[in-house]
């Protein structure tokens, strides 16, 4: 059974930040997550550091729009965001540049970019969740699984134009084949037991309430939830499969950060990803916002039922 916890106070980290990073004393972050969620640990940054952090917000569509338009006149340092899809997206585009070798020296290397243009910080696993109505004998072990003729009509998911579907079927694409993933695709629309519709909460409460038995959704969720007074007895009828555990493991979506091509302050910069990617940003995003640290058990053990605690 996935433990998800709640509560951690950050707990002060000791910086290296070098006379270069001090000079302009800030930095100036475009980011797609809220900036109420992150602020706690970006304050966190700023007392150790002395540099203040300046956050833009905006969904990553308008983010990555923003830094086209403004080119070399942008302001931003840095960009923050959800999935690699976004990141890959935003390197495309050329407005991304190139990270130090040892800002990165720590991470995985599967989740750096390997023009090195961005790195991710944080994971959620891109689950199954069941309801208890279920027989665990019918659980879906492979997300391959979940579009078999079995599930027809007992299946929620959010839009296909959701970049989490999108990295989803992406990974398929390159796991399974262009055919298959296809093929996946077709049968998961009839399995659907209603039109997507909403975010990834709107999914857990269509299977506590009873509108369907499986839905896809990122693991990150479930913890907001379980931790909400409001939320917490529709996510307590639910428990989570981690697919393709006898294969290549369970599906990851990656929130994940970069340089702009363009940044003024790159000591800076460098500095808040280098505090982002630390023991105590990565227990924050753990135990605050239900994520899965990019460094610690990640390394060592295969993303799945294995990083239970």
């Amino acid at each position: 059974m996935t433990k998800l916890c709640a509560g951690v106070v950050v707990s002060a980290v000791c910086l290296s930040v070098s006379a270069g990073a001090l000079a302009d004393q800030s930095v100036n972050l475009y980011s797609s997550r809220s900036e109420a969620l992150i602020r706690p640990l970006l304050d966190e940054f700023s007392e150790q550091s002395g540099i203040e952090v300046k956050v833009l917000s905006a969904k990553p569509g308008s983010l990555l729009s923003r830094l086209k338009l403004e080119g070399s006149a942008t302001p931003a340092d840095l960009l923050l965001t959800t999935d690699a899809g976004n990141l890959a997206a935003a390197a495309d585009a050329g407005v991304l540049g190139t990270l130090t070798q040892d800002v990165l020296e720590d991470v995985p290397t599967e989740l750096v970019d390997p023009q090195r243009q961005w790195v991710g910080v944080s994971l959620r696993g891109r689950v199954v969740v069941v309801s208890e109505r279920t027989d665990p004998r019918d659980d879906p072990l492979t997300i391959e699984a979940l579009a078999s003729p079995r599930y027809q009509g007992k299946v929620c998911i959010r839009s296909s134009a959701n970049i989490y579907n999108q990295s989803l079927l992406a990974s398929m694409i390159a796991n399974d084949g262009a055919e298959q993933a296809q093929a996946w695709a077709e049968g998961m629309v009839k399995n659907f037991a209603r039109t997507p519709e909403g975010n990834d909460r709107a999914q857990i409460k269509a299977v506590a309430e009873g509108i369907c038995d499986y839905a896809v959704v990122n693991t990150y969720y479930l913890g907001i939830m379980l931790s909400d007074q409001a939320q917490a007895p529709a996510a307590e009828k639910v428990r989570v499969i981690f697919t393709n555990q006898d294969d290549r493991g369970n599906h990851v979506n990656v929130s994940g950060i970069g340089m702009t091509r363009y940044a003024k302050n790159r000591a800076n910069a460098e500095a808040l990803i280098e505090f982002l990617l630390s023991d105590v940003a990565q227990q924050w995003y753990a135990q605050v916002n239900h994520e899965y640290p990019v460094q610690g058990a990640y390394p060592r053990q295969r993303f799945g039922q294995e990083l239970d605690a």
